[in-house]
């Protein structure tokens, strides 16, 4: 008799479940996804995508709109890092990067010949931590100014100060993992 009570559940499971998957394919067939709806309104999603792209953190713009960071980064989804394009011809946008250079560095490199572009990437960073660090949001320039921090590791009749050398490794470090990684 228990058997005769088991299968008779299981018979009732199997139908339940074939019922619902019918259901599914329907609603999706019809063009209806299922799910919750996303925090962030399809009319504000633009302005926050744009607003990201001008450089606008996602904690920031979580407290504009008034919804988590989570909601945040599945509206802006198709433009971080991590993303690919769906379709090959597409490029996918180039984005800022944050990236904290060690305060030695930017110390060092307010006082040297720099090009424009990189003098203008150094001036629109900020401080960090009471000066024990600077963020830069400009990916391209980052090589250079690695490049020019050379002389932080000594040069020929001037020792190299320990902590600029660490600064400089720090910094060099910081620079490979975003070329491995990518914008």
């Amino acid at each position: 008799m228990v058997q005769t009570l088991a299968a008779a559940g299981e018979l009732q499971r199997d139908l339940q479940r074939e019922l619902t998957y019918d259901g599914l394919r329907a609603a999706e067939a019809k063009g209806s996804k299922g799910g919750r709806r996303p925090a962030v309104a399809a009319a504000k999603t633009e302005t926050v995508r744009s607003s990201y792209l001008q450089g606008r953190s996602i904690a920031a713009l979580a407290r504009d709109h008034g919804v988590s960071r989570g909601a945040i980064r599945t509206a802006v989804a198709g433009l971080l890092p991590d993303h690919t394009a769906i379709e090959e011809q597409v490029p996918a946008p180039e984005l800022p990067v944050t990236l904290d250079m060690p305060g030695k560095v930017a110390d060092f490199l307010r006082t040297t010949e720099l090009e424009p572009a990189e003098r203008a990437a150094l001036g629109q960073g900020a401080t960090v931590r009471r000066g024990q660090g600077y963020t830069l949001r400009v990916p391209a320039v980052h090589r250079g100014l690695l490049a020019r921090c050379q002389p932080l590791d000594g040069v020929q009749g001037a020792p190299a100060v320990p902590a600029q050398r660490k600064a400089r490794r720090e910094y060099e470090n910081r620079v490979s993992a975003l070329i491995l990684t990518g914008p």
